[in-house]
């Protein structure tokens, strides 16, 4: 194995449950971790320029499946990264990530990310990638309710 860095994924799900940053955080936390990068995408009152009352995440039925594969493939890519670096960490990159679905209210996290990592660039580059990658490759669509009465859909991941 030589200089390959460890990737421990602790968490790659859709959640109908509430998840916070906090949590996430403290599941990726090591002795061996200088760094932890975290992400909350949170629910905003307005979209648009028009103002949000709350909204609601849908998912295709390969979704589960596609939030693991996506979290895989970074972990391939980046251990490939760092193999043919040659000076990569042992030291583990941890990761723990989830989208919610259902019905959120302004404020609620929808999407949360975190990474540890021996060293910061890692940690934030990973974090990133993460969930730029989530973002465009889930198939999760956003229904929005405005305080207006109206209704949009946002398709994510397609």
């Amino acid at each position: 194995m030589g200089t390959e860095t460890a990737f421990e994924v602790v968490n790659a799900v859709l959640s109908a449950e509430p998840i916070s940053v906090d949590q996430a955080i403290a599941a990726v936390e090591s002795d061996t971790a200088g760094a932890v990068v975290s992400f909350s995408g949170v629910v905003r009152n307005h979209d648009g320029g028009k103002a949000v009352e709350r909204l609601s995440y849908s998912t295709h039925p390969t979704a589960h499946q596609v939030m693991a594969d996506v979290v895989a493939r970074l972990v391939a890519e980046q251990q490939a990264q760092g193999d043919s670096a040659g000076g990569a960490s042992k030291q583990p990159v941890r990761i723990w990530a989830a989208h919610r679905i259902g019905m959120l209210e302004i404020g609620d996290p929808a999407l949360v990310c975190a990474v540890s990592a021996a060293h910061r660039g890692q940690a934030f580059a990973v974090c990133s990638e993460l969930v730029d990658r989530i973002k465009e490759q889930v198939p999760i669509w956003k229904e929005q309710f405005f305080t207006d009465g109206t209704v949009e859909w946002v398709g994510a991941g397609s």
